[in-house]
């Protein structure tokens, strides 16, 4: 069980503050655990996937990120610069502003700009649930969907708020079963994460894995 729930955790630090001790302390956790993977800005991406080389522990970075608002050759080359390093999972932000106007294609173009520049990479969405109303939601996941990514995800936690229930659920929904669904932003212990999981979620992005594990360990629900 323990094992499990590690492998569903994206291990994020992604303040600008950062410092190389704080990536090494995040990539040592990341071994013991064996969490999915570490998410760090792209600065840190080729530094993170030296100290994990040889384990099963992916580096994860983000893509026009926190704002969404680069444009989708800049979100592009990011991705390609990205995984020259050593990424081995992308998290792009939407064009979060095109979807409010309503501008459907430019939003769909943009992830499939990156996906395309994944090249087979893993590719998350992140839609940043907390400025859409429902049919915002709903729409950013469909177009999610059309342009081949791989998993939606709720939230940069830069923003107004972080991932709900409620939006797990919605997204689980909108998506069905075979794409993935993060929840990232607000995820704090044990209980948080399983609330999450109940409703669809298959991956946590959160910082605070070792508290999650350590919640699992002592059978701690907080």
């Amino acid at each position: 069980m323990t094992q499990n729930y590690a492998a569903m955790i994206d291990h994020t630090l992604l303040k600008a503050d950062t410092t190389r001790p704080q990536i090494e302390k995040l990539c040592e956790e990341a071994k013991k655990y064996v969490f999915a993977s570490v998410c760090v800005n792209p600065t840190w991406v080729k530094y993170s996937a030296e100290l994990l080389a040889g384990t099963e522990v992916k580096v994860c970075t983000v893509i026009g990120f926190p704002l969404g608002a680069s444009t989708s050759a800049v979100k592009a080359f990011e991705t390609k610069d990205a995984i020259a390093n050593g990424a081995g999972e992308i998290d792009m932000v939407i064009n979060i502003g095109a979807l409010k106007n309503g501008e459907f294609d430019v939003v769909r173009d943009d992830i499939k700009a990156v996906v395309e520049a994944a090249n087979g990479t893993l590719v998350k969405v992140i839609i940043e649930t907390c400025l859409l109303t429902e049919e915002e939601k709903v729409k950013a996941c469909q177009l999610s969907v059309e342009a081949g990514a791989d998993f939606v995800k709720t939230s940069t936690g830069f923003s107004t708020g972080g991932a709900t229930a409620e939006d797990i659920a919605l997204m689980r929904k909108t998506v069905g079963p075979d794409l993935g669904v993060k929840a990232s932003g607000g995820v704090r212990n044990l209980e948080d994460m399983k609330k999450m999981i109940e409703n669809g979620a298959t991956r946590i992005g959160a910082s605070s894995g070792v508290a999650i594990m350590e919640g699992l360990t002592s059978q701690s629900d907080y």
